[in-house]
């Protein structure tokens, strides 16, 4: 069935089921109807109708929120995944995204040119998810998050109108304050010009060497370029230590002795995929995460035992993340030092409980240095994970343009920011 230019699907119709998939396997949710949009338009009329039928509205664009929210169950989930074009300018040196593309379209576009924009470490991410969120990736300490580079949206707002938005608190709340505010159908993005190099070094270290190598790792950091992203893996009984380049020139870290280490060359887009899960809808998966705005060696010391439990990993902030100030985007945190996740994946839906535990314990040995989240690493910790993310006269403001925009909060299916007197509250995902 079709309406306008957008394809309706229902249970039982052909394409359900591989429409209603996500990234996240331990969501199996059945909308009472699937809206594929192809223009604006479509996803304007998509509000409308949940409005008018009283209607759950779920987003779907790369479906990679960790807690699903994608997928409603029983209501009507906006499907932007037709809506996937990128398209660049290279002398204005400017990238025009739908708002369902995936990061891969996004880098492809503009690599045809040597360009590039801030854009997560997986290139089958939606581009919406991950900049209305912040938006990390490899070149963030060069050239600050993906939020920050957005020079223009196109938002549909929870009356079905649509907006440009350039300016204002709207925008301010944009950057960072994910999909609480409406429909972004329409990202226009800054580019930079990055080449098309990029190098992934690793060192691995067992045994007690691990804990002087990561403090020297640690310490490197804080005077390292911007074009390199420091990476910590930490898993049983072993360490690995190493930095992400983009872009010409070289770095020789003295963290590096002692171990035993890796240098793989690459393309920028293979950087971009290196990432990338096979199966990935068929995936269940569970993590953790915190900011460490500093790393004492007691911090060091947890992160090495957190990989005894499951995977644990650290990511380098700092550069020109930390350049904005912190009350210019809802994006909080700026002073982040590292981000620590831990987590997995797996497929026996009887190994749910102990990974959940294995994450959350891994997590646990991270907290008393934890200072904030960021609000995309967000799973099932619900209004106290948002607490976390957003400082609290960030959150108040925050609220106040979800009084303005979205009062009845009829977008509620995601890391919510309540209006403050709402018809619809989110419940956390089982």
């Amino acid at each position: 069935m079709t309406t306008g230019t957008a394809e309706v699907l229902r249970p039982g119709d052909r394409g359900y089921d591989d429409a209603r998939q996500v990234w996240n396997a331990m969501f199996d949710r059945r909308p009472a109807m699937i809206v594929r949009c192809r223009t604006v338009q479509d996803v304007a009329g998509a509000v409308r109708v949940a409005r008018e039928r009283d209607l759950e509205i779920s987003v779907r664009c790369g479906g990679h929120s960790a807690a699903g929210f994608g997928v409603t169950d029983g209501g009507l989930m906006i499907d932007l995944t037709p809506m996937r074009r990128a398209s660049v300018d290279p002398a204005r040196r400017r990238a025009y995204v739908q708002g369902g593309a995936l990061l891969g379209a996004l880098d492809d576009a503009a690599q045809r040119y040597g360009l590039a924009t801030t854009a997560g470490n997986v290139s089958h991410t939606g581009v919406g998810g991950l900049t209305l969120g912040g938006g990390m990736g490899w070149l963030a300490r060069q050239h600050g998050l993906a939020c920050d580079n957005v020079v223009s949206y196109e938002l549909v707002t929870a009356d079905g109108s649509v907006e440009r938005v350039t300016d204002g608190e709207l925008f301010w709340g944009l950057k960072g304050g994910g999909g609480n505010f409406g429909i972004v159908t329409g990202f226009e993005f800054a580019l930079h010009d990055t080449g098309t190099e990029a190098l992934v070094v690793e060192a691995t270290f067992t045994g007690a060497a691990r804990h002087a190598a990561m403090r020297r790792w640690r310490d490197e950091h804080l005077t390292a370029p911007r074009q390199a992203t420091f990476t910590a893996w930490s898993a049983p009984g072993t360490l690995t230590l190493g930095y992400v380049w983009v872009g010409p020139g070289s770095f020789s870290p003295a963290f590096l002795q002692g171990g035993a280490v890796t240098r793989q060359p690459m393309s920028y887009l293979q950087l971009q995929r290196r990432e990338d899960s096979s199966g990935r809808h068929a995936l269940r998966r569970y993590g953790r995460s915190h900011y460490l705005k500093s790393m004492p060696d007691a911090a060091v010391d947890a992160f090495i035992a957190a990989g005894e439990h499951c995977g644990a990993g650290l990511q380098g902030y700092g550069g020109a993340i930390a350049d904005v100030a912190e009350d210019a985007t809802a994006f909080g945190h700026r002073d982040t030092m590292f981000e620590f996740g831990a987590g997995s994946s797996w497929t026996d839906p009887a190994q749910d409980g102990a990974r959940r535990a294995a994450a959350r314990a891994a997590a646990a040995l991270l907290e008393p240095f934890a200072g904030g989240v960021y609000v995309n690493s967000l799973g099932d910790e619900g209004a106290a994970g948002v607490r976390r993310a957003y400082p609290p006269a960030k959150l108040a403001r925050l609220t106040a343009l979800k009084d303005r925009y979205d009062p009845d909060n009829v977008f509620h299916l995601n890391q919510n920011i309540p209006p403050s007197a709402a018809r619809f509250c989110r419940t956390p995902p089982a």
